[in-house]
């Protein structure tokens, strides 16, 4: 399997840290404007789980020898797409997109990245990445726990949130993985 380079490490983990703060900012923007406050505590409280992520990332790109809390912009249609999901106006859209589509999909890009890298010589990434994906699980249950409280928050839309997911598969949302493609390294 072939690895990525010191420098697509730093760009790919840059990159994942301002996907981070993109979902920071936009649960940042939201939390004001839900009537519902359980739901307001819940994203408030992932929205300190993003900022500590975004911490993490951004340091560590610094130890991969790129400036400090650094990354690429993320793509134009991908930031398109985000801030079409940034102006949902209900709390069940809101959710089912955060939670079915792009906290599942900010989890298959740090499976990538790991399936990528030597988990001996990328140790530090490795452990940060992995710590985020407990936050990620926990923040998934956090959400069913909510929707078994509040059903009515369910989105009862399936196919909605698949089709949002495979729009989501569609954009380039990492320079790296292009990099990584254009290389003979993509999967």
């Amino acid at each position: 399997m072939n690895r990525f380079t010191l420098k697509e490490k730093a760009e790919y983990v840059g990159t994942l840290r301002t996907l981070d703060v993109s979902l920071m900012e936009m649960l940042a923007r939201w939390v004001p404007s839900i009537p519902e406050m359980e739901v307001k505590v819940l994203l408030g409280r992932h929205l300190w789980d993003l900022a500590q992520h975004a911490d993490l990332l951004g340091k560590r790109v610094f130890e991969l020898r790129a400036p400090l809390h650094s990354g690429p912009p993320l793509s134009e249609p991908y930031g398109q797409w985000l801030q079409g999901i940034a102006e949902m106006g209900s709390t069940q859209d809101r959710l089912a997109a955060f939670y079915e589509c792009l906290l599942p999909a900010i989890s298959k890009r740090h499976e990538h990245y790991l399936g990528h890298t030597d988990r001996l010589q990328d140790e530090p990434t490795v452990r940060i990445l992995e710590r985020i994906g407990q936050d990620q699980r926990r923040m998934q249950q956090e959400h069913a726990a909510l929707l078994r409280e509040l059903p009515i928050l369910a989105k009862n839309m399936p196919q909605w949130s698949k089709d949002l997911a495979a729009s989501e598969d569609r954009l380039q949302l990492l320079r790296a993985e292009a990099v990584a493609v254009a290389a003979g390294k993509g999967e």
